[in-house]
This record gives C-alpha cells, sequence and structure tokens, in this order.
C-alpha cells in the first residue's frame, strides 16, 4: 500500500495497473485471515483505492464516492470505535462486492465475503431489543421512532438478516417485522411496494416455504396475511401494489410447493409446474406443517381478494393442483384441502362452481370420505360439513352433480344425517323445478322428514367421536352408529325418508 501511494503521486499509471491485479489476486485468495488484515480500518481505503486502476474500465472514483457522498447517520449515538469501525467495514465489503469487483469474484468469495457482512450484521439483536423497549414509550413517540429507523435504513437490515444462514438472525429479523405491523402495517407496505423493498416480499414468501427447523414459517404468514390484507389505507385508498405482486410473481410459487410435495404417480400431465413462478428447492421435503400454511394463506385470500384469486384458480388449474393434497397420508393436510374448496364455495361463484363439475373436482373428496370409511374423525367431519353446506345453500348444481355422479357411492352412508338429507334436498330441488310444480308450497311430508333429519344431524355432531383426539375414550366407548330418534309411529326418520325416497 505504500508503493500504491507513490505510485498514485507520481502518477505511474503502468504501476498502478499492476498494483490493481496483484491487491485483486489476493482478494481472491479467499483466505480469512487476509480479509481481516485488508478489511481494516488502516487499509481498507487504500485496498478500495488501488481498484480503482482496473485497466479494462475507465477509472471510477470509488474513494470520493465514499467520502462525499455516502452519508453515515446515527439513530442514536454509538460511542464504542469498534462498533462504529464494524458499521463501516460492513458498508465498504458490501460495496466492494457488488460495485466494484462484482465482475470478478468467484462464488465462494462472495460466500465468504457475505458471511463477514452477516456476522457484523449481528447488530439485529440490538435492532430487536431497542425496538422492544420502545413500547414503554408514548404512542406518538413510537410511531415517530419506527419512522425514523425507517429513513436510517432498518428495512435494509432485516433484508440481509433474511438471507442469513443463522436461524436465530432470521427469527430475530421476522420479529422485528412483526413489531412494525403492530405499530402500524402501512410502514411496511409503504416499504415493500417502492423498487428496493420488492425483494422483501419474495424473501417472506422464500422463509414461509423453508423449514427453519421450528415454527418460523407462522410467523412468515402472519406477516404476509397482514400485508395482503386489502383494509383501505390512511386517505382511504387501497394499496393494491403489494397484492398485484404478490399474485404476479408469488402465488405460483406456493401452488408449486403443494404439487412438488404430493405423491407423483397423483399429479396428471396437464397439472405441471405454474408459469412463471421460481423453481422450488428440495420440494419432497417440505414439512407437512408449511402445506398446512399455505392453504391457510389460500383460504385468507379466497376470501379478501375473489376476483384475483378466481381468476388465478380458473386460469391455471389451481383448484385441481391444492386438491392433490387429498393424496397425503397426513389427515390434517386432506381437511385442509377440503376446507379451501368449502371456502371457494362460500363465493357462490357461478364460474368456479362450473369448474368443479366440469373438471369432476368433487371426486377426490367423494373418494376420500368413502375410503375414511366409519371412522369418526375431522376428515369425515369436514367432508360432511361441505356436503351440509351445499344442502343448506341450496347449491342446485352441485347438488345434482353430486347426486348424479356419486350417489351410488353415498348410498352406503345413509345413516350419517347429512347423506339422507342431501338426497331429501335434490329430491325436493327436481320436484319445484318439475311440471308438477304446485308453486311454493313443499309436500310436508319432506318438511317434516327435513327437520327430523336436522335434529338427528345436531345429535350425530355432538358425538365425541374423534378417534384421534379421543384414544383414550374409545377404548371404554367403542364406536357404534349414532343413536336413531324414533318418532311417534316407533319408524326412525331414516327409515321413513328411505321408504319416501323409494316410493318417488
Amino acid at each position: 500500500m505504500e508503493l500504491f501511494r507513490i505510485c498514485e503521486d507520481l502518477d505511474n499509471l503502468e504501476g498502478l495497473r499492476m498494483i490493481y491485479r496483484i491487491v485483486k489476486g489476493i482478494i481472491l485468495l479467499n483466505s480469512p485471515q487476509i480479509f481481516e488484515k485488508i478489511f481494516g480500518d488502516e487499509l481498507m481505503m487504500d485496498i478500495i483505492g488501488s481498484l480503482e486502476y482496473d485497466p479494462e474500465v475507465s477509472q471510477v472514483h470509488h474513494r470520493n464516492f465514499l467520502k462525499e457522498h455516502v452519508v453515515f447517520k446515527e439513530a442514536i449515538p454509538i460511542k464504542d470505535p469498534i462498533v462504529l469501525s464494524k458499521i463501516h467495514q460492513t458498508y465498504r465489503v458490501g460495496y466492494l462486492k457488488d460495485v466494484i469487483l462484482a465482475r470478478a469474484l468467484d462464488d465462494a468469495t462472495i460466500a465468504n465475503l457475505n458471511s463477514i457482512i452477516h456476522s457484523n450484521n449481528a447488530v439485529v439483536y440490538f435492532l430487536h431489543d431497542f425496538c422492544n423497549l420502545s413500547k414503554s414509550l408514548q404512542m406518538v413517540q413510537q410511531l415517530r421512532l419506527f419512522r425514523d429507523l425507517i429513513n436510517e435504513g432498518i428495512f435494509d437490515i432485516l433484508k440481509d438478516a433474511l438471507q442469513s444462514q443463522d436461524n436465530r438472525l432470521v427469527l430475530t429479523g421476522t420479529d422485528i417485522l412483526i413489531l412494525f405491523l403492530n405499530q402500524d402495517p402501512n410502514l411496511l407496505r409503504s416499504y415493500v411496494v417502492r423498487p428496493e423493498g420488492v425483494p422483501l416480499l419474495g424473501l417472506l414468501v422464500k422463509g414461509m416455504i423453508t423449514d427453519f427447523g421450528e415454527d418460523m414459517h407462522c410467523q412468515f404468514l402472519e406477516i404476509l396475511r397482514s400485508l395482503l390484507d386489502s383494509h383501505p389505507l390512511a386517505g382511504g385508498q387501497r394499496d393494491i401494489s403489494i397484492i398485484e405482486i404478490f399474485y404476479e410473481r408469488h402465488l405460483g410459487q406456493l401452488i408449486d410447493v403443494i404439487v412438488a410435495s404430493c405423491p407423483s404417480g397423483s399429479i396428471p400431465p396437464s397439472l405441471g409446474k405454474s408459469a412463471g413462478s421460481p423453481r422450488v428447492k428440495n420440494p419432497k421435503s417440505t414439512k407437512p406443517e408449511i402445506l398446512s400454511n399455505i392453504c391457510e394463506l389460500l383460504c385468507f385470500c379466497v376470501m379478501h381478494h375473489p376476483y384475483r384469486t378466481k381468476c388465478n384458480l380458473l386460469l391455471n388449474n389451481f383448484l385441481d393442483k391444492v386438491l392433490l393434497l387429498l393424496h397425503r397420508r397426513e389427515r390434517y393436510l386432506r381437511v385442509a384441502a377440503v376446507r379451501f374448496i368449502r371456502t371457494v364455495l362460500s363465493r357462490h361463484d357461478e364460474h368456479l362452481i362450473n369448474h368443479i363439475i366440469r373438471n369432476d373436482l368433487l371426486k377426490p373428496i367423494v373418494d376420500a370420505f368413502v375410503s375414511n370409511g366409519d371412522r369418526y374423525n375431522l376428515l369425515n367431519s369436514a367432508i360432511l360439513d361441505l356436503f351440509e353446506y351445499i344442502r343448506k345453500e341450496n347449491l342446485k348444481l352441485l347438488l345434482k352433480y353430486i347426486v348424479d355422479s356419486f350417489f351410488q357411492d353415498l348410498v352406503k352412508f345413509e345413516r350419517f344425517p347429512t347423506i339422507q338429507a342431501l338426497k331429501v334436498k335434490f329430491e325436493q330441488s327436481q320436484d319445484s323445478s318439475g311440471p308438477k310444480s304446485t308453486g311454493n308450497v313443499s309436500d310436508p311430508r319432506k318438511r317434516i322428514d327435513e327437520r327430523a333429519l336436522e335434529k338427528e344431524e345436531e345429535d350425530y355432531f355432538n358425538e365425541d367421536s374423534d378417534e384421534e383426539d379421543t384414544a383414550s375414550a374409545s377404548m371404554s366407548h367403542p364406536q357404534k352408529t349414532p343413536p336413531q330418534p324414533v318418532a311417534s309411529n316407533g319408524v326412525s326418520p331414516s327409515s321413513q325418508s328411505l321408504r319416501y325416497a323409494l316410493t318417488l
């Protein structure tokens, strides 16, 4: 470096270019011991100065930029010189990596430089404590503090933290983001829609589908739900930019995780990878809890952004892909798929209902119900709840589709009040639309049957029968068919209903 200063004083361009090649070679040795020396306060600026003399590019004055244009501001006074040195070193190493030698560095060297930056960014732990302590301030002062932290670039630090290999650092970064969301969600939303903030949304989606060995994906789910909440912002306008970015760039990525995590034999060729979505790494190892959280986020999207979700469900076959979870062995994932369909039907959208019928999408649900057999568990209840919703909401197209396509499979389960009522409701809808209709007055016998079935259904669902949650109880209370209420004539309503159906 002393020779560099002499060559620069004498304008010895040939010598300066030689020193550039030497310094670049030293950095490419990728030695942590060398990095510790050359990135210290004594040599760092001279190292950067020597790298200004790249013979392949016109000279760029990096030192002038770092000294005159990069302004260091302290949100709070930092009196420890070691901490200050680390802060300056972190910025300069990042500048060297991303700007000065961006074309020259290999992957191994970049990884080592990143480790230096992430190590220095352990200051995130301090920021976390600092934000936590701010809770003791008054609300106005808290808001002012958080806005000052944003102006000082705290979200840029958190972007680095979320990319760290240290899970504790990632956890701390998500904790700080949740603190900001609890203070005012618009603080984070307004950052994510900026060009420099867009990658943060991608990191949050990536975090949600990454196994950190803990339940951190739940925190990512919470952050994403808050960002995608479509409540109006201050001033009465909706911030739809985040929603647009999410649906255009990231929704397909979540769906691909579901497809890739299901048995390969269950995936039709037509359900390939979603267009434009990034490649999912190690999809087969995706934790079931992550898949369950994806379903929960999809249900949230259906309820809050019905139009955008509808377009994706129809154009990209997302409904079909979510139902692939019915081929997973984990029962709660199959339940999650059924609940997703139940949420979709709650929109009462004719196009989605026609899509379900046209593509026979209730078949895997009926197959799961039949395979589950007589077991009283969460899957049994979820599917019966789906059928009951279709009946009570009188979704006639679905009623006809179920009875025409699957009743030969469901008839063996007519002891369930919901299955009986489903058939009765279908027959009523057929009678009311047939040529012998007598207006809005329905057959009183059918009304009696239906009321009796609803009472029987209540009795059934009041049974404590989930085999997984009450294993100990099942030893003393063996599984049995739910008791049938008996009418005054001594005949059960189910027998009355069956006899009535056969008469028709």
